[in-house]
């Protein structure tokens, strides 16, 4: 008779040694990632593609290199929108965008990019505010085929009925509809919305800071990283980002039981939006 136990972490066991081969294969590294998270993401690949264990999908991820972008896809996307949550883009155009304007130049990292929904989001909003000219936008994700998918802007047209209710309410001053060029089926967004943008690929496992950035969007990615490696990421947003700079994340998401909370004021809790302390104010807080 079988041991619901023994099975238990015999799966365990074959899903640490799976995601040891993706690192090794390729040094895309989920072994922080959430266990519950990996494990639901791997069960789906495993039963899409008809095996009975993880030991299958790892001699299979091992051969096939095109299986291996589908286990990579699988672990990476993240689901999101344009204008996500209107609310907060609607706080980032009253609290934050003030701030910026008194910039020249602004830097802006998106980690974790997706399919690049935010990213275009952001790139809208600031055209409106007559920023997009000096701001340069770095879009990053792990995923090459995803990264891809942003650099075409291109969108089913089923989902623009969403993204221009989500726009007017995160107080778009326009038509969503002129910033998209519709077809049959898809919706092509404007050409000048990706001028200084910069799509590139960035582990934020591995990977190293993006310097001296006002602005870093990293939102519902967090969620899916264990405690030590949300502690690692908040320490590379903290060190790529200048003094006084923003940092954003999802709305599941805090700063509130990191080590390096007490590096951020926060701006707005329930948006969760924050912003990076001089190292004057960091000190003289430690001081008795």
């Amino acid at each position: 008779m079988t041991d619901p136990t023994r099975e238990l972490e015999n799966q365990r066991l074959e899903v640490r040694l799976l995601l040891e081969a993706i690192y090794l294969k390729s040094g895309f590294d989920f072994r922080g990632y959430a266990a519950a998270h990996i494990k639901r993401r791997l069960d789906h690949v495993r039963v899409q593609a008809g095996m009975a264990a993880f030991t299958d999908v790892i001699h299979r991820l091992i051969e096939d290199d095109d299986f291996f972008d589908t286990v990579l896809t699988a672990l990476s996307i993240n689901v999101t929108e344009m204008f996500r949550d209107p609310s907060f883009y609607r706080r980032i155009r009253e609290t934050v965008i003030p701030h910026l304007k008194t910039y020249p130049f602004i830097k802006i990292w998106h980690a974790g990019c997706a399919a690049g929904q935010e990213v275009y989001s952001m790139a809208i909003l600031l055209a409106e505010e007559g920023m997009k000219a000096r701001t340069q936008i770095y879009a990053t994700d792990i995923n090459p085929p995803v990264l891809e998918a942003a650099r075409r802007g291109i969108y089913p047209l089923e989902v623009m009925r969403q993204y221009t209710a989500n726009y007017q309410k995160a107080g778009g001053t326009t038509s969503f509809s002129e910033y998209y060029t519709a077809s049959e089926d898809a919706a092509l967004l404007n050409g000048a919305l990706k001028d200084n943008v910069l799509f590139s690929p960035h582990n934020l496992v591995t990977d190293g800071i993006f310097g001296e950035m006002n602005l870093i969007f990293c939102r519902n990615v967090l969620i899916y990283f264990g405690d030590d490696l949300q502690n690692q990421v908040i320490k590379l947003f903290l060190d790529s980002l200048c003094n006084g700079g923003f940092l954003c994340l999802g709305s599941k998401e805090s700063l509130r039981f990191s080590e390096h909370a007490d590096a951020f004021e926060v701006i707005d809790a329930r948006e969760k939006i924050y912003r990076k302390k001089p190292v004057r104010a960091r000190q003289e807080r430690k001081e008795p």
